[in-house]
């Protein structure tokens, strides 16, 4: 009886683990003195206009080295970390003043996004731009798009990364590439944005929708 216990016991946590999150993103490991140390790295190379491979041969190691602290990937010996703070010209403690670790937060409350400015608004699309996070490797820009009675179609958006697209109110005939796409409230488009994009027919204005654009952060 208690082997079969212990055994059900050992399912129901394996099953309890298996089902945390619907995500296939791997669990992030627990360096936090590395992640920070990395950073503080990575943003006072480009406050200096410096690129990897600048940084790295200055401080005499490798771009790959380099990359991997930047990432946090690794623990630097202490006479490094010492070469890359004098290839920055910066006190070592510096490097080290960055070591508490941060995890950015943005809250917006209803109806008060920033209105942003970008290609579509001159044809009748409203941007309201939902929140900013400072991510080392990856932009995310989440945004509620208002397509108004007076919206006119443009299906030549094209830009880096990737778009999500839920549909909340109206309905809209959506290009992506050679391809169409029908979106009503609850569809949903997850496509590569560098393909030209765009509504292609408004067939019932006004509309609103997410639109979610994730790219990577340019070194």
């Amino acid at each position: 009886m208690k082997r079969k216990a212990a055994a059900h016991a050992k399912e129901t946590v394996a099953e309890t683990s298996e089902y945390r999150t619907g995500s296939n993103a791997p669990v992030e490991p627990n360096r936090s003195l590395e992640r920070a140390l990395g950073a503080k790295i990575r943003d006072t190379r480009r406050e200096q206009d410096l690129s990897v491979l600048d940084l790295a041969g200055a401080a005499n190691i490798s771009a790959g080295m380099l990359s991997k602290i930047e990432n946090g990937q690794i623990s630097p010996s202490l006479s490094t970390l010492q070469s890359i703070a004098n290839a920055l010209t910066v006190p070592l403690s510096l490097l080290f003043a960055a070591s508490e670790e941060r995890r950015d937060c943005s809250f917006v409350r209803a109806k008060q996004g920033v209105v942003i400015e970008r290609r579509g608004t001159k044809v009748g699309h409203v941007y309201q731009l939902l929140g900013h996070v400072n991510g080392d490797d990856v932009v995310v820009e989440p945004y509620l798009i208002t397509l108004k009675e007076e919206a006119e179609t443009y299906t030549g958006f094209q830009h880096a990364g990737t778009e999500f697209i839920y549909m909340l109110t109206g309905e809209v005939i959506y290009r992506h590439g050679n391809k169409s796409y029908r979106l009503r409230p609850g569809d949903s488009i997850l496509f590569d944005s560098g393909a030209l994009h765009g509504p292609e027919v408004l067939v019932k204005r006004p509309m609103t929708y997410l639109s979610i654009i994730v790219y990577p952060r340019r070194a």
